[in-house]
């Protein structure tokens, strides 16, 4: 992400994140600004000493500790109950499968800067019709990757091997092993599939659908995936109440005025 220069500084409650002229990335900005957010906090629970300064200073050693052990009191994360997480397996089983892996071929059209989105789809949406016709011949898709495609396997028509969910972006991962259409078996997809990288045209040569594990042998693996979900969510939550009963300047910050229920 590009600097963004800081004429006039944000400010929380009166301290500013940044000297003039200072360069700072929005998200660099933000991190000084819930790291600020938090401090103060400790300050008004006198954990910590208030500073003596309206500009922005990082976080001591001594000061992370104390406010790790704060957030850890008043951020209270309830547990996920087994019925919980029994109903996380039924609907997400597909994510529990071993040994599953798909050999396959692709042909990327890359979405890169200055590129026209619609224009890219329009030429990959009439690459997949020509590959999709009942006339097309066996060596069209090694052909069309060639010409095509913006991966360095369309040199190899678009060979990617076998691939486990894990390999693929997450994007793909979804689309070709945990959607509801992703068990369709062999053959071309006939949609576009949309990743971080592009537009992919996707052939599946061969499926190996791998072993179903029980809810029994997870249990413990969706319990501690849940209550990562819900410290995030609780801590998110802190921050915006912190946010709403603060004094923020010159940078947006997600905030609330009331409690929050968890969800």
């Amino acid at each position: 992400m590009s600097a963004t220069l800081i004429v006039s500084s944000p400010k929380v409650n009166g301290i500013s994140l940044a000297q003039d002229g200072e360069e700072l990335s929005d998200d660099d900005l933000r991190e000084r600004a819930y790291a600020e957010l938090l401090r103060q906090e400790a300050a008004r629970l006198k954990l910590v000493s208030p500073r003596q300064t309206s500009c922005w200073l990082p976080l001591t050693e001594e000061e992370q500790v104390i406010i790790e052990n704060m957030l850890e009191k008043q951020v209270l994360t309830p547990e996920p109950e087994l019925n919980e997480c029994s109903r996380y397996y039924e609907a997400n089983k597909a994510k529990y499968v071993v040994g599953q892996a798909i050999n396959l071929r692709h042909i990327l059209f890359a979405v890169t800067e200055g590129v026209p989105v619609q224009a890219l789809a329009g030429h990959a949406e009439t690459a997949l019709l020509e590959l999709m016709h009942k006339n097309a011949g066996a060596g069209l898709f090694d052909q069309k990757a060639k010409e095509l495609s913006n991966c360095p396997s369309g040199r190899e028509g678009g060979q990617l091997g076998w691939l486990e969910p894990h390999e693929c972006a997450p994007e793909l991962a979804r689309a070709l092993f945990f959607d509801g259409e992703a068990q369709l078996g062999q053959g071309l997809h006939p949609r576009l599939i949309h990743s971080r990288h592009g537009l992919h045209i996707i052939e599946v040569l061969e499926r190996r659908t791998g072993t179903q594990l029980s809810f029994d042998e997870v249990k413990d693996k969706i319990e501690m995936h849940l209550s990562m979900q819900s410290r995030a969510t609780a801590l998110r939550q802190f921050m915006m109440l912190l946010v709403g009963g603060s004094e923020i300047e010159g940078i947006e910050l997600e905030s609330a005025d009331t409690p929050l229920v968890q969800n």
